[in-house]
């Protein structure tokens, strides 16, 4: 493989990050808790992580507006269109 600079690294790698959003926004049946019980990580993670290297970067951005990159719409909105519930009942203890 040829040595890749560092600007042509960086923009391949953001090239990967923004198809892997694409289709996380495309995949509204594969829910939060399927992504963290699978790979560890879901939507929400990859919302503070860019909050996170937005901050690094002297870049203020809130939890909803880092969220709102990553799941194309407000959370909230998200939710209520595409969040289903428990997937097992849950039985109330007594």
């Amino acid at each position: 493989m040829a040595e890749l600079s560092q600007e042509k690294k960086r923009d391949l790698e953001a090239a990967a990050f923004r198809r892997l959003v694409a289709h996380l926004r495309d995949r509204t049946d594969v829910q939060n808790i399927d992504l963290m019980n699978l790979a560890g990580f879901c939507r929400n993670c990859l919302a503070n992580w860019y909050r996170e290297a937005a901050e690094e970067a002297g870049i203020p951005l809130s939890k909803e507006e880092s969220r709102e990159i990553i799941y194309g719409m407000p959370y909230e909105e998200w939710r209520e269109k595409y969040q289903k519930g428990p997937s097992i009942p849950i039985t109330p203890q007594h």
